[in-house]
């Protein structure tokens, strides 16, 4: 009898942290926004994490959609933080990266003053990092980055 358990992804692209980030979520037991179970965001994570920018927009539709938050925002947010603070080198990934978590800051709050809802978790994930966030408003203050640290530290209000 053979198992045909799938294999953990290997990259040497990828720190461990984010392999740990990605893999200790429960994927197939969320809902994705598209309908289907979440799972299949893995591949897409990994893309991400190996710096591929077109992977971070694939999330829309699935992590955010129409202005909404989707189950799996809060988990996809922390390996996107993961991301980050491993300092992705290319300049393109940077850019993406932060547009995706600009969209995800950007979806209407779905919580309460007493409940901290998929926007609240998104935010607390995103907030681990202010410090490089700031750091990058402040680098090079005309560049894309620049702009969309920008956006997200206004998100938060926290720009000042």
């Amino acid at each position: 009898m053979r198992t045909t358990e799938k294999q953990p992804r290997t990259s040497p692209l990828v720190p461990d942290t984010v392999v740990r980030e990605i893999t200790r979520h429960g994927w197939d037991s969320v809902t994705c926004g598209c309908g289907r179970p979440a799972g299949h965001l893995v591949d897409t994570l990994w893309d991400a994490a190996e710096g591929h920018p077109a992977a971070f927009h694939a999330l829309e539709g699935h992590a955010f959609h129409a202005g909404g938050l989707r189950a799996p925002a809060p988990a996809v947010c922390g390996v996107l933080m993961a991301v980050w603070s491993a300092g992705p080198p290319r300049q393109s990934t940077r850019e993406a990266l932060l547009w995706a978590l600009l969209r995800l800051l950007g979806c209407e709050d779905d919580g309460t003053s007493h409940e901290a809802g998929l926007y609240g978790q998104c935010a607390a994930h995103i907030r681990t990092a202010l410090p490089t966030l700031r750091a990058a408003a402040a680098h090079r203050p005309d560049s894309v980055s620049a702009a969309y640290a920008t956006g997200i530290l206004r998100l938060l209000d926290l720009s000042g």
